[in-house]
């Protein structure tokens, strides 16, 4: 056989492999620390079934927050939606920036799972390479944090670190994937930056520099910020729309290994909410992002019917 003969094979192989391919389904949760989304007959309406909720590494230590956190449990249980938890800074008076050792934070994550056995998917460490963060320039403790919860829970699905698409995300990769010796099956992603700014940049370099599933943690259209943030966004009812549009039809089909995508959040308090980017306005009216919602978690369900 001709060397052209041989190339043309290959290149037809290897378009027959990426067409047989399977396409996964793409899963769509909401990420709200609020209950009210469960007792929303509009969120019901469509069919979602995931959530993320976010904690301190020693909720347990505090009695106001793990009865926050069995109360929003028990109404995403109810409702039949299956939480992904994601663990982050203390937020005990005057612990902030306290980090456990490996061998506490595996003993808070036991004593989490002892109380709640049926949640079984958890981030390591939220937005761990943010510079508000204890973990900013500590990878390698996160991935001591990310190898003591895949010991303790072997079947659980660990995200090894949820990271910002800020400069540092790279470096901060590199060092978590030397640091923890094995390779990671999940990422989490909060592209605020590549949504808000109609770009790619973010998404692709976390793609490029990791092989396991990217899950969109948290992303979103911004309606208002109210946080003295120095990182510059349009904000409006309309730009938050456009902004869920790019999520969905610029960024998530970048990989196959773009799988969940969980948008921050359901609804807006008020109108005083220092970060505002609800589906729900403050006054309980649908925003316009969520009729792209509906459309895509739509498509999606015709596509894998």
């Amino acid at each position: 056989m001709s060397r052209r003969a041989i190339a043309v094979t290959l290149v037809s192989l290897a378009a027959a492999l990426g067409a047989a391919a399977p396409a996964h389904a793409l899963v769509v949760g909401i990420a709200d620390q609020k209950t009210e989304m469960f007792a929303d007959q509009r969120f019901q309406g469509l069919g979602i079934k995931y959530a993320r909720y976010t904690v301190g590494w020693d909720v347990l230590t505090s009695p106001w927050q793990t009865a926050q956190l069995s109360d929003w449990l028990l109404r995403a249980r109810l409702a039949g939606v299956q939480p992904l938890i994601s663990f982050g800074h203390s937020r005990s008076t005057g612990t902030r920036r306290t980090l456990p050792k490996p061998e506490r934070f595996k003993y808070e994550f036991q004593r989490f799972r002892a109380l709640f056995p049926w949640v079984t998917t958890f981030a390591t460490w939220n937005e761990a390479n943010h510079c508000g963060e204890p973990t900013c320039h500590r990878p390698e403790l996160v991935a001591a944090y990310y190898r003591a919860q895949r010991i303790a829970c072997p079947k659980c699905t660990i995200l090894a670190a949820e990271l910002l698409d800020m400069p540092n995300m790279t470096s901060w990769v590199k060092a978590f994937r030397k640091a923890s010796k094995v390779e990671p099956k999940y990422w989490g992603l909060h592209n605020y930056v590549d949504a808000n700014r109609f770009r790619t940049d973010g998404t692709r370099r976390l793609l490029a520099h990791t092989k396991g599933q990217v899950w969109f943690t948290e992303t979103g259209g911004i309606v208002a910020r109210r946080n003295y943030s120095t990182v510059g966004f349009e904000e409006s009812p309309a730009h938050a729309t456009k902004a869920i549009r790019w999520v969905f039809d610029d960024l998530v089909p970048l990989s196959r290994r773009v799988t969940r995508v969980y948008l921050y959040h359901w609804n807006a308090s008020s109108t005083t909410d220092t970060w505002d980017s609800a589906l729900i306005n403050p006054h309980g009216q649908a925003r316009p992002a969520l009729a792209v919602v509906k459309r895509v978690i739509r498509d999606s369900s015709k596509r894998h019917r």
